[in-house]
């Protein structure tokens, strides 16, 4: 049994089941329960006059993103890490760019993140106050703050931000910026009416559409995510725009992430929230303290929360966990089901990384030491399946004699079983223990964002791209640029060649047709891995050329006698 073809067919069969529900399930009915809860639902909103709101009505004209930042009042905001500004009108973090991490590989433009909210890909952090029935008059997305004092914010240089209502209440915002990524807000009310008066913190981010480079894999999740009370939960975007998603905590953390980048808000500590994940007006993540903060007459009140703007740097973000105490916030990071397999294969390429000074050797001398490793147990796989090639002409001597006789085969078969000691399960059990390091460090690979713009040797200049090279204009001999799909690699090539090549070491399946799409697997898998990340071919590559040297040994080295 090979290890490629069972990692081939889980993943295929889980292709298949993921291709029907999403282009063939059967539309849904109203249930009695959806009814009821329509009328619940609706039941619900007659209410809205006695709870905290957030979200007011309003009309986005859409701008160009230079063109939206250039017409509106700004403070900057820099560190080593992002560059971007705050928009006074609303206090809206608006625009921010990661500085380490470029758009290509050859250009020094910046990774953009956060968006102006009336540009097509407006994405956007705002935080604030609300009350029952929206009685006090709280600032909103058009209310015009001022600065106090420093209007530039640094790790060294916090600012803060007014508004007055013009009935007696001021509110305040200072920001602060660490180094990194992390956004400190605390929210300050100075009550200067003739009553107390109550109000609700609340932060919330935004996100005008889907982005267009979402990668739609099983194998990664991207959009929604949060930890409320120890739990992770995971939504897609189509299942919030199909219905809001409300969950209730006391302690966590929720936001929204990207392959490599991602957007977070931590409630102050100890105080029960609501958050909401929700489709109106584009996507929201937000949530809401549950107790009102009480500011009496002549004093003020406050709220803390923390805000993580970052891209997913596997050691920030761990230390951001462990400094910040922050729980499950590494899991951002989509490691996966095989969690305690892929974080620290991860810290194992790192290492290799660092001491090689090149990811595609890390990959190379990862996969040497995972074989290494698991030596032992495929050397007795490929015994097994080396026994079973060497007795198939036997086997086929018996099917011929015996066809008419399927009790007589199956007795003349095993007895054949016993004479060479062969169990024709044996093969399979190693390959089983196998699969989850495999698909860890497919995993691993995959997410890393510190794989992504690393070069390896010759024409690989960013290992987290596709090969550019192709077949179709005999690679790059021919002054033409063939249409994407027509884009196969020299490493694609040499990956299926490579499993071809595996294949023809094991014993062929029994039945034609089965026999018939095993070798149209090579084929199959070259054209569906020639788009994927060049890294995870190089992986794949190496795997299969040292699986072929350990197996072709083994083949030479078995004999059996079926005299």
């Amino acid at each position: 049994m090979d290890n490629k073809n069972v990692f081939v067919a889980i993943a295929l069969s889980m292709s298949v089941l993921l291709f029907w529900g999403a282009f063939f399930e059967t539309p849904r009915k109203p249930t009695e329960q959806q009814i009821s809860q329509n009328a619940e639902n609706r039941k619900k909103s007659e209410q809205e006059s006695i709870t905290p709101t957030i979200n007011q009505p309003q009309v986005i004209t859409k701008l160009t993103r230079d063109e939206s930042i250039n017409k509106s009042e700004r403070i900057r905001i820099e560190n080593n890490s992002v560059v971007g500004s705050i928009n006074l009108k609303g206090a809206l973090i608006d625009d921010i760019s990661f500085k380490k991490h470029k758009q290509k590989v050859e250009n020094e433009k910046n990774i953009i993140f956060l968006n102006p909210s009336n540009t097509e890909d407006g994405f956007y952090v705002e935080s604030g106050w609300t009350s029952i029935g929206n009685k006090i008059k709280v600032p909103t997305k058009e209310s015009d703050w001022i600065v106090k004092g420093n209007n530039i914010l640094t790790n060294s240089s916090p600012v803060i931000l007014q508004w007055n209502n013009k009935e007696g209440a001021i509110f305040e915002k200072k920001i602060e910026l660490d180094d990194k990524y992390l956004f400190k807000i605390t929210q300050k009310v100075k009550n200067n009416t003739n009553a107390s008066i109550e109000l609700f913190p609340y932060a919330q981010m935004t996100r005008n559409k889907i982005p267009d480079d979402i990668q739609n894999f099983y194998i990664q999740h991207e959009g929604f995510i949060g930890v409320f009370d120890d739990e992770l939960k995971e939504d897609d975007y189509d299942d919030v725009k199909e219905k809001k998603i409300v969950r209730e905590s006391s302690e966590g953390w929720l936001g929204i992430t990207d392959k490599y980048w991602m957007t977070a808000f931590v409630p102050e500590s100890g105080k029960n929230f609501k958050s909401s994940f929700l489709y109106e007006n584009g996507f929201k993540a937000n949530y809401i303290i549950n107790e009102p903060v009480r500011i009496d007459q002549s004093s003020s009140g406050s709220n803390q929360l923390r805000l993580f703007i970052a891209a997913k740097e596997v050691e920030t973000i761990d230390g951001y966990a462990a400094k910040q105490k922050i729980n499950k916030f590494d899991l951002v990071i989509d490691w996966g089901w095989f969690y305690f397999f892929t974080k620290p294969l991860f810290f194992v390429i790192d290492y290799l990384f660092k001491i090689s000074g090149n990811f595609g050797t890390a990959i190379v001398l990862l996969t040497i030491a995972i074989r290494l490793i698991f030596f032992p147990l495929a050397n007795f796989s490929f015994r097994s399946m080396a026994k079973m090639k060497a007795v198939q002409p036997e086997m086929m001597r018996l099917k011929e004699l015996h066809k008419d006789d399927k009790v007589k085969l199956q007795q003349e078969m095993m007895a054949l079983y016993r004479k060479e000691k062969i169990n024709p399960a044996s093969g399979c059990l190693p390959v089983l223990i196998q699969i989850p390091f495999f698909f860890a460090i497919y995993k691993m690979l995959f997410i890393s964002l510190e794989m992504r713009h690393q070069p390896f040797f010759g024409w690989i200049k960013d290992l987290s791209a596709q090969d550019p090279t192709t077949l179709f204009n005999l690679f790059g001999l021919i002054p033409w640029d063939p249409p994407s799909f027509m884009i196969i690699g020299i490493w694609p090539i040499l990956m299926g060649v490579s499993m071809w090549v595996q294949q023809k070491l094991n014993p062929a399946p029994a039945d034609p047709i089965q026999a018939k799409i095993f070798a149209f697997f090579p084929l199959f898998l070259t054209i569906i891995l020639a788009s994927f990340p060049s890294g995870l071919v190089v992986y794949w590559t190496i795997n299969n050329i040292l699986t072929i040297a350990q197996q072709y040994v083994i083949v030479k080295k078995t004999t059996v006698k079926t005299n």
